[in-house]
């Protein structure tokens, strides 16, 4: 049940995530494919994890950081007391679930 609960959170954020920002950025042909939390060095942070059926170059991760940050300010419920938000591509080659 534990589990799950966390699971489904984390569904949850992908999706509210999704919903806000993914019209946003359609037109630099990049999506949300995940959004979660996590803690590393003691801090608490709020990860966006972009993909495209294109290569995504550091030009198109800055653009599409750029929208989703103002995004993110309008909605600061969403980051939970986060002390980071990182937005980047997932890596081409990557096996969903590896």
């Amino acid at each position: 049940m534990f589990h799950s609960y966390y699971l489904y959170l984390e569904v949850a954020m992908k999706e509210k995530v999704a919903s806000l920002v993914n019209e946003q950025i359609k037109e630099l042909n990049v999506f949300v494919h995940d959004a979660f939390m996590s803690t590393e060095d003691n801090k608490k942070i709020f990860n966006i994890v972009l993909d495209s059926e294109d290569v995504i170059d550091l030009n198109k991760i800055t653009d599409a950081s750029r929208i989703i940050n103002k995004i993110m300010d309008n909605h600061e419920e969403i980051l939970d007391d986060c002390d980071e938000l990182d937005i980047y591509s997932n890596e081409k080659g990557e096996i969903e679930g590896e």
